[in-house]
This record gives C-alpha cells, sequence and structure tokens, in this order.
C-alpha cells in the first residue's frame, strides 16, 4: 500500500503525481490496525455495565415506541419520515432499533454496538492516513489518539450519540473510498500518457462508492455536511492533486468534481434546519443575539483547544452564560487570528498544520453555536472529528520539526507516547461517569460552576426515581443560579402539581411560558394543573397548543380527552384517547381512559377490552382493577368482578373499591362479606353516603 503524498516538505511538480514509494505490506497494515482496534475494545471494556442515562437515552431508546418494536418495516418508514429529536438520521434510528431486536432493553449491548464502531472508526482513521501520506507511525499516533483521547467518551459512552460514532465511520469509509478514486485516476492518467487505451471503471466504482457512504453518513448525523470542504483541503495535502501555488485558484476542477457531494451536504443542511426549526431546537435563536453568539463560537474554540490538550474536568453540559466578558472575548480572537494565519503562511513549508487546522475549524462550524441548537455553550461530543485536524496538526508538525532537527525526534517520540499513556487510565476514570443519571450530573455539577443544566437535569433523575423532596432542592438551585431558566421551572412545577400543590405548580409553569412560550411539556402540564382545578376551558386551550406543535404528542392528547370527557363531549374524548394509541400503542393510561369514555357510552364490551389491554401493560394498576370490575358487573359477570375488585384492594386499599366489592357480593348474595366491605369503606371515608346506605338496607348494627 503506497502512499498519495509527500512529506510535509517540498513541493509537487505542476500537473505531476509524488514519486513512488515502497509499498508497505497489507498484512502489517491490517494487523496493526486490528491492534489498535483491540486496545481500544478493551479500554472501554466498562462501559458494558453502564446503563441507560436520563438525558435524551429515553427518546433515542427506551421510551420510543418505534424503537422498542425493534426493526420492522414499519419502523424503517418512520425512521425515514420522523423528524423527532430535531434531526433527520434514519439510519441512527435504523442502528437503535437493530439493538433492541439484538439486545432488547440491556444497555451493555447498545454500548458494544457503539464501541465497536469507535474501534472500526480509529482503524479506518489509520488506515486512511498511511494511504495518504505513507507516514506510519505518524498516522498510528493520531488514530490512536483519536480512539484513546477522554474528549470521546462522551460520543462512545452515550446511547444517544450513537449518531457521532456511526457518522464518523461512514465518513472515514468515504474518505477511504475516495483515495481510492484519486489513486485509480492517477493510474489511468498515467497509462493514457504512456499511450495505452484504458477506461477507469475501478476509479468510477470507487467515486460513487465515496459519494454512497457519504450520503450514508449525512443520514446518520449531517456533522459531515463539511465533508466536501474536507476533501478539497486533501486534494492540497496530502493528496497534491493541485500544485501549492495554484491552490486554491487553480482547484476549480476539484470542485466541479465534488457538485455531487456539495448538493447532499446543502440537502442535508436545509432538511436539518427545516426539523430543527419544527421541533424547537433552534428557538433559542432569538434568545441568544448574534454578537453573543459570535463570542460564544470564539470562546468555544479555544476551549475546546484547550480540552484537547489539557482534558481535564470534563462535563457532559458546558452552560451558556449568555454574555462572556469582552476581554476574554477579544483574546479569543486574537488567538484565533494568530494562529490562522501562521498556518497559511506556513501552507507551502508545512502544509499540514494549515490543513489540520483548517480540519479542526471547519469540522466544527456546524456546532460551534453560531447557529444556537439548545442551551449548551459547548460539548465534548461536538470533538468527535475535528479533533482529528488538531492531531494531525501536531502529529505532522512534530515530524517536520523532528526531520530539520534529529535530535528531537526521541524527545517527540517520548512525549507522544506519554500522552497516549496519560489519557487511558483518564478515560477509564470518564467512562465510569457515564454508569447512571445521577454520577453523571453530579459529576457535572461537581467540575463546572452556575452549572444551572446539570442540577436540572439531576433533579429530573432524582425525581424519577421517587426521590422528589431532593429533585426539588435541584431545582431551586437551578433557579437560584438563572432565575429564568424555564426547564427549572417547568420541572419544580410538576413536582409541585405532584405533591398537591397546583396553584404554586401553576404559578412556575406561567412563569417558564412567559419565558419560552413555546415550551410544549409546559403548556401540557399548565393544562393538567387548570384541569385539576376546574379550570377546563384553559386547559383545553393549551393541550391544543401543544397537538398544534406537535401533533403526535401523545400524552397531550390523552390529557385533552380526559378534559373533553369530563365536559361530556365524550366522542370528541375517544377521538384523542385513540389518537394518543396510534401514536404511543403501549400506553396504558390512554386505553383505561378509553375504557371509561365507552363504559360512559354503556358500550361495556369495548370498555371490557381496553381495561384488559391496560392491565396487559400495568398489571399494578388499581384504579384499572377497580373500572374493569365495574364494567363486569354490568354485564353480569360478577364473580369475575369479584376477582377483579380484590386484586385492586390487594393493590391499594381504597374505600370506592371496597364499596364496589360489598355491592357486587351482596348481588352475590354473600350478605356478611358485604357489610364488611361496606365497614371498611365508611372507615377509609366516614361520610361515604352510599356505603351507609347499604350497611342500613341490609340491617347491619351501627358502630
Amino acid at each position: 500500500m503506497s502512499r498519495l503524498g509527500t512529506g510535509d516538505s517540498g513541493q509537487a511538480s505542476r500537473g505531476a503525481g509524488p514519486a513512488a514509494t515502497p509499498e508497505l505490506p497489507w498484512q502489517r497494515l491490517a494487523g496493526l490496525a486490528l491492534l489498535l482496534a483491540v486496545v481500544t475494545f478493551v479500554l472501554y471494556a466498562p462501559v458494558r455495565q453502564n446503563g441507560f442515562v436520563d438525558y435524551d437515552d429515553g427518546q433515542y431508546v427506551v421510551a420510543n415506541p418505534e424503537v422498542q418494536s425493534g426493526l420492522t418495516w414499519a419502523g424503517v418508514r418512520w425512521a425515514l419520515v420522523t423528524g423527532r429529536a430535531s434531526n433527520w438520521h434514519p439510519l441512527t434510528w435504523l442502528s437503535h432499533m437493530l439493538d433492541v431486536e439484538w439486545f432488547g432493553d440491556r444497555a451493555g449491548g447498545h454500548h458494544r454496538t457503539s464501541v465497536i464502531l469507535h474501534c472500526l472508526a480509529a482503524a479506518l482513521l489509520f488506515l486512511l492516513l498511511q494511504l495518504m501520506t505513507g507516514a506510519l507511525w505518524r498516522s498510528a499516533f493520531v488514530a490512536a489518539a483519536f480512539a484513546w483521547h477522554p474528549l470521546h467518551v462522551e460520543s462512545v459512552a452515550w446511547v444517544a450519540e450513537r449518531k457521532d460514532v456511526l457518522s464518523t465511520f461512514f465518513g472515514l469509509s468515504s474518505l477511504l473510498a475516495y483515495v481510492a478514486y484519486v489513486r485509480g485516476a492517477r493510474h489511468g492518467e498515467s497509462t493514457a500518457a504512456a499511450g495505452a487505451a484504458t477506461t477507469r471503471p475501478h476509479a468510477a466504482r470507487s467515486y460513487w462508492l465515496s459519494l454512497g457512504l457519504f450520503a450514508l453518513g449525512l443520514m446518520s448525523k449531517p456533522m459531515l455536511v463539511t465533508w466536501p470542504f474536507l476533501m478539497l483541503l486533501l486534494d492540497w495535502w496530502p493528496l497534491r492533486r493541485v500544485p501549492l501555488p495554484d491552490f486554491p485558484a487553480g482547484a476549480g476542477r476539484l470542485v466541479r468534481e465534488k457538485l455531487p457531494f456539495f448538493a447532499l451536504s446543502l440537502a442535508s443542511c436545509v432538511v436539518t434546519f427545516v426539523f430543527q426549526v419544527k421541533g424547537g431546537a433552534v428557538s433559542s435563536l432569538s434568545g441568544y443575539p448574534l454578537p453573543e453568539r459570535v463570542a460564544n463560537a470564539l470562546i468555544s474554540y479555544v476551549r475546546y483547544v484547550g480540552k484537547a490538550l489539557w482534558p481535564a474536568d470534563l462535563s457532559v453540559l458546558y452552560p451558556h452564560p449568555g454574555h462572556w466578558p469582552s476581554w476574554q472575548v477579544a483574546l479569543a480572537g486574537l488567538f484565533l487570528a494568530a494562529v490562522t494565519l501562521a498556518s497559511f503562511r506556513a501552507r507551502q513549508r508545512a502544509p499540514s498544520l494549515a490543513v489540520g487546522w483548517f480540519w479542526f475549524v471547519g469540522t466544527l462550524v456546524p456546532v460551534i453555536g453560531l447557529v444556537q441548537v439548545g442551551i449548551q455553550a459547548m460539548a465534548d461530543r461536538y470533538m468527535y472529528v475535528p479533533l482529528i485536524g488538531l492531531l494531525m496538526a501536531v502529529a505532522w508538525g512534530a515530524g517536520a520539526i523532528a526531520e530539520r532537527r534529529p535530535a528531537a525526534r526521541w524527545a517527540f517520540a517520548a512525549a507522544g507516547i506519554a500522552a497516549l499513556v496519560a489519557w487511558i487510565p483518564i478515560t477509564r476514570h470518564q467512562i465510569g461517569f457515564w454508569k447512571d443519571s445521577e454520577s453523571l450530573f453530579r459529576r457535572a455539577v461537581a467540575v463546572t460552576s452556575d452549572n444551572h443544566l446539570a442540577f436540572n437535569n439531576l433533579g429530573f433523575y432524582l425525581s424519577k426515581q421517587g426521590r422528589v423532596g431532593e429533585a426539588m432542592d435541584m431545582y431551586r438551585a437551578a433557579l437560584a443560579i438563572n432565575p429564568d431558566y424555564p426547564d427549572a421551572h417547568n420541572n419544580l412545577g410538576h413536582a409541585l402539581a405532584g405533591r398537591g400543590a397546583a396553584s404554586e405548580a401553576i404559578e412556575h409553569y406561567r412563569v417558564a411560558l412567559r419565558v419560552d412560550p413555546e415550551l410544549v411539556e409546559a403548556h401540557n402540564n399548565l393544562g393538567n394543573a387548570l384541569s385539576e382545578t376546574g379550570k377546563l376551558d384553559e386547559a383545553i386551550e393549551h393541550y391544543r397548543f401543544v397537538l398544534e406543535r406537535q401533533p403526535e404528542h401523545a400524552e397531550a392528547h390523552n390529557n385533552l380527552g380526559i378534559a373533553l370527557a369530563r365536559k361530556g363531549r365524550t366522542s370528541e374524548a375517544i377521538e384523542h384517547f385513540l389518537d394518543a394509541l396510534r401514536f404511543k400503542a403501549r400506553y396504558a393510561g390512554a386505553h383505561s381512559n378509553l375504557g371509561n369514555a365507552y363504559a360512559s357510552l354503556r358500550r361495556f364490551d369495548e370498555a371490557i377490552a381496553e381495561y384488559q389491554r391496560a392491565l396487559e401493560i400495568t398489571p399494578a394498576d388499581p384504579q384499572a382493577h377497580n373500572n374493569l370490575g365495574n364494567a363486569l358487573v354490568e354485564k353480569g359477570r360478577l364473580e369475575e368482578a369479584v376477582g377483579q375488585y380484590r386484586e385492586a384492594l390487594r393493590l391499594q386499599e381504597n374505600p370506592d373499591a371496597h364499596y364496589n366489592l360489598g355491592h357486587t357480593l351482596g348481588l352475590l348474595g354473600r350478605r356478611e362479606e358485604a357489610i364488611a366491605h361496606f365497614e371498611d369503606a365508611l372507615r377509609l371515608r366516614p361520610d361515604h353516603p352510599d356505603a351507609r346506605k347499604q350497611l342500613d338496607r341490609l340491617g347491619a348494627p351501627k358502630r
């Protein structure tokens, strides 16, 4: 396998390819690539013990009904058209479906898939760099650093970030096919120059293969939209397809060659932006003016360089400060300008520095925050691809110095090995923070300052664990840092509503909506609180607001159905319960509510079927057992009803269930048992009028 480019110094003659170099045995290259993959797999082995986390893993896998159904034709159709998670990445959805097909909800299997893709990406990167440059050990260093750097733990150990490793696998595969195309095209040119008739079918196949793999990468994550520009950089160095003095002016032919790649990138940008706007992910554009977004971009570039060189205090969340001090922005801008100018001026004697730096700067553009998606200032996962550029600049820059000063060679080699060895335990340690949500968010709170995002997410996790008091403390800590944080107001309101403080909850929901009027979950929760306080018309308005923006919001359909049923509009309510089940098939509450609606219309057979479906999903729902008992009584199936009431009472003692059981036992002529349950109903609710009447009717002595 020979290199395509020359070393970091020197210049190819106009129109000529590089001088031929001896090919390295493919067995040696394959062995090194395999060794790198195996060591990386061992390094990430502990991740198989990690679980899912309460940070997007729900909507991507655990609580996603389409994904939970496994790989089906219906799922494939859904993946191709859905904009869920505010993105279009059908291959990512299909990979999650395939994991569910193989591993179910065993998180270890999902993690192993991501690790394998990361290992393959590292091996591909090694082969790509060696094929282009012929520099074996520099290529090995960059690939190993890519594989073992602590910044990449987030992309590999987070199931929801499967899109990173999957898209990069396809992206690097596309570049390998592109390099094969360049080799084939050059071979055709050389044979044609020698007078031999030639066609280049192999080159053409490689070109279209590269384009197809690029499309698959975009269908995994739109981060690869900069790939055509990256190809042009590689055309300059190390592929040397245009002499340096003619670049970029003489690159017109190369640009035209990549027009299909640019077309795919443009299409991906348009589709992504449409879905992000539709999903509300870009709503923060109005919250951060352009000058603040530019300032954060400049600061973030410098912070990313710092994290690459010194990967300490890594966090799943880095809060956006809203405003950076002017002096910090100015210094960041000066640093970036100085490095960019120095790289450009060194483009002829050290083109690798310019290529590596522009790889880093350019591939970060889609996620640097000029178009603000979300509320974070930066994210470790965004460095998955850009880090390669910095590593290339360091490796080939050091190599160029070593060529001029041989005495420095061993010092650079020792420094590179020391960095790789140092990163291994840091990466292992970082993997441990992803074992569960509490570890992840407590780590973020510990290593960052004023991190209202981490406090809020930690509170959300604690709330799901039933630790509501602790959760409320976390939400209040988030609001102490950022009093206008809408998610924390919404979550605190939800916790208060769960404790019966509906009026306080309403206040927090209204604050959340004053800050972010498009926050659909706050509208849905406010609707619930208003419904709880009897303000059904206002509640209905909020549910309809949610459904106008998210027609597939199953919970809003269910809640709207409840409100409509309470207003006596049962037929309309049924339609919304059916919609809720269409968008979330295993929705026990919607089945149960649909059963109530059917029962109110005396359609008891249908009601019984819905209650039974609800209990198949949540067998421990005492209310569903009680309601099923009522429907069975109406159909004359008294013994079955008795069994349902007894199960309801086994799960939770309830005066109505005691009364219903007593009434049914009375119909069966079992007077003494009936009396006992009427008395239990009165014990739990002394003012229960029907139980008192039944006891009087049965002639039971007053106690």
